[in-house]
């Protein structure tokens, strides 16, 4: 992945011809990716990233942002409880393409432009969805819905998924990621007059390294499996107990994780657990060659490789046991976290 691909020259040529940007942020990886698409070009001379109000994750990886110094043009806004509505023409960044109020707001607004930044593995979910036919509505991965909301919620994605479509073949749709996208899916994408950005995290690894290490060997990525009840609870901390037992192993919490699972998680015998909130490719961006990082299938397995694998450190990704998996894990949602679980040799649970 390279930030400045020729796909990223051509988001720069619309961003002279879009002139600003409104971005909606509602994730740590969403405010970094929107910093990330500005410094590559894609947003304008002028770029407004506003954060979703009452999450900490936000604040704290903003301050961290502005700590390690803002890219020109971008301005960091005070955070607001709803989406705010630009103004018809600007360009409009969001990352979770399947939120009602983003969807609602492409077909109640004329945005001049579209820009799709990372939301973890839905991304790829959405350039499924997005190059399947016509009327295949935008609806996350999920095994069950609820009855009462399903048909209401089709038929918004439905709708939200022809204007996107539209978007794309007028020539106003980007989508920028560091994700692994596969060759015959990114054609398909092109094919509907998307553009598609990858990036390797230009901007932040430009950004000098401040935040000290983890003294531990093995540094262990939390997930948000067990609070989204697709694993089960006690299967994933025997595992961790067992990772525990061994050595050392410093715990990073995936923002989602319960209260309660991440205090039962530090009384485990050998495990340090971490303060979260910031992304963990700005928190883990300077471990050495010596450590090693662990994770269930997820986003941060791609970018952090992209970003440690200078520094000789080996992202694993643990193979989730068919004994882990809940009745509420879609087959449709196993299929793209094994996306993520077999881009390398993998560890076993």
């Amino acid at each position: 992945m390279n930030g400045s691909s020729p796909g990223v020259e051509n988001g720069r040529d619309h961003a002279r011809e879009q002139g600003s940007a409104v971005a909606w942020v509602e994730s740590p990886l969403q405010m970094l990716c929107a910093v990330e698409a500005h410094h590559a070009g894609l947003l304008g001379a002028h770029a407004r990233v506003v954060p979703r109000a009452g999450l900490r994750p936000l604040v704290v990886t903003g301050r961290e942002i502005s700590r390690l110094g803002l890219p020109g043009g971008l301005e960091l806004a005070t955070p607001e409880p709803g989406m705010p509505r630009p103004r018809r023409g600007t360009t409009w960044v969001v990352g979770d393409a399947f939120s009602g109020k983003v969807q609602s707001g492409w077909l109640t607004a004329l945005p001049g432009r579209i820009v799709i930044v990372d939301d973890g593995l839905a991304t790829i979910r959405l350039l499924e969805l997005l190059t399947g036919r016509i009327r295949t509505p935008l609806l996350r991965a999920r095994a069950t819905a609820n009855p009462l909301r399903a048909g209401l919620r089709s038929a918004l994605g439905t709708a939200a998924g022809l204007r996107l479509r539209a978007a794309a073949r007028s020539g106003r749709l980007s989508i920028f990621t560091a994700l692994p996208v596969p060759a015959e899916l990114a054609r398909a994408v092109r094919d509907r007059g998307a553009e598609l950005v990858t990036h390797d995290f230009a901007w932040l690894r430009s950004q000098p390294l401040r935040r000290p290490r983890p003294e531990e060997r093995t540094v262990v990525l939390g997930t948000s499996l067990v609070r989204n009840g697709l694993i089960h609870r006690d299967r994933y901390f025997t595992w961790l107990a067992g990772l525990g037992s061994s050595e050392p192993v410093a715990y990073f919490p995936h923002r989602r994780e319960d209260p309660h699972d991440l205090a039962q998680v530090g009384e485990q015998p050998g495990i340090t657990v971490y303060d979260g909130g910031i992304p963990a490719e700005m928190t883990l961006r300077g471990l050495a060659a010596e450590q090693r990082v662990l994770s269930l299938p997820s986003t941060a397995v791609t970018s952090l490789r992209v970003l440690l694998s200078a520094r000789g450190v080996t992202v694993e990704t643990v193979d989730v046991p068919e004994e882990w998996w809940t009745a509420q894990a879609a087959p449709s949602l196993r299929s793209h976290l094994s996306m993520f679980a077999h881009h390398d040799t993998g560890a076993t649970a």
